[in-house]
């Protein structure tokens, strides 16, 4: 009786799934549209609705066909992929799975494609997103926030993306924390190329998301579509660099419409990878200068902070003469000549101390504070 239960079950999810991918095919017809006549209709009776019915809801003719006339070649192909891995997984937006935080967005999306834990979508999330262009302290600030968030008990979600995303997800990995990645291309094909890597660490310890079909490209379109599930997905997004046409202000922008919290990091005002982040201070985000200070604002889900121990001893190690004299974007060897009075061979065997621990970062044109 189990296995046969088991087998109706299954029979039963597919064709469900195969609903709602019919559903998810009706080009250029909003979400929140579909959702709302659903709320008229069951989806089998959505599907058998005369032609004249769905012209009266204000369906266009290639909507229509989409609707009545499904391409079920493509859709089985896509079924397939849930079969071709037990690590796959297809969530639909009746699922008692569905993450309930998603769905109160305006425009949900119908299906949840997924590789990996899919037990972290109902975790407490805090997304952090950035620049693409950041700076090593950026980078550095997205890895160090990571990993005290992850420690603090949150799960850390964003877009996989070059720069600040990155170093996000790797800082939570290092951790041994848990990471959400939500893409804009399907599964089958991971971008950025030079995130493989990364992407399948995420999958073995992590979960990675896709609204799009398994082979989606990575069209232009897609990325603005993929920021307000990053937000929808999590209580908070902390913004760490982005400059004033950022992709990461259109995450905080969905943010503030779904009713999360937002928070940003300051920067140099010289840097303008920092100047999109206040504009978001100017306009009402919380500033943080710690990871503690976004978990003041959700303490009810904080893990206990580490020991006092572990604080002083970092402070410890901290304290180099060398630091003040460096700035957090850019110090050149003449400035920092200039500032400190040492000889050249005195100042960089310093430096190369400083590197070492990982308290300064080394560029073209000089040297970039991480941390105090």
């Amino acid at each position: 009786m189990t296995i046969q239960f088991d087998l109706f079950s299954q029979q039963n999810n597919e064709l469900n799934s195969r609903y709602w991918m019919i559903l998810d095919a009706i080009p250029a017809l909003p979400k929140r549209t579909l959702l709302k006549l659903l709320t008229y209709h069951s989806i089998e009776q959505l599907l058998q609705l005369p032609k004249d019915h769905l012209q009266a809801y204000g369906l266009k003719e290639r909507q229509i066909t989409a609707l009545l006339k499904p391409d079920l070649t493509l859709i089985e192909s896509h079924l397939s992929w849930l079969d071709s891995s037990a690590e796959n997984h297809i969530i639909c937006y009746d699922s008692p799975h569905y993450p309930p935080l998603l769905k109160e967005i305006s425009s949900p999306p119908l299906l949840l494609y997924l590789q990996g834990n899919i037990s972290l979508l109902s975790t407490p999330q805090i997304a952090i997103v950035g620049s693409r262009n950041c700076t090593p302290y950026g980078k550095e600030k997205a890895y160090q926030f990571a990993q005290q968030l992850s420690a603090a008990g949150f799960t850390i979600t964003s877009g996989l993306a070059i720069g600040i995303d990155g170093s996000a997800h790797q800082g939570a990995i290092n951790k041994e924390g848990d990471t959400i990645a939500v893409l804009g291309t399907g599964l089958n094909n991971i971008y950025p190329k030079r995130h493989l890597k990364l992407a399948q660490q995420i999958k073995e310890n992590g979960l990675l998301v896709s609204e799009f079909w398994p082979n989606a490209a990575a069209f232009p379109s897609n990325f603005p579509r993929r920021n307000r599930i990053i937000s929808g997905l999590s209580l908070g997004v902390l913004v760490i660099e982005a400059s004033k046409r950022s992709g990461s202000l259109i995450t905080a922008r969905y943010a503030l419409e779904q009713n999360r919290d937002v928070f940003a990091l300051p920067g140099s005002i010289d840097n303008s990878e920092a100047c999109g982040c206040h504009q978001l201070i100017q306009q009402g985000a919380k500033l943080v200068m710690d990871a503690q200070d976004i978990c003041d604002e959700f303490m009810h889900l904080c893990v206990p902070p580490s020991s006092a121990a572990e604080k002083t001893a970092t402070s410890a190690a901290a304290s180099h003469p060398l630091l003040k004299h460096i700035d957090f974007h850019l110090t050149t060897l003449e400035q920092l000549l200039d500032r400190s009075g040492f000889d050249v061979a005195s100042l960089q065997n310093q430096l190369i101390e400083l590197e070492i621990t990982g308290r300064i970062a080394v560029t073209t044109q000089g040297y970039i504070k991480l941390r105090h």
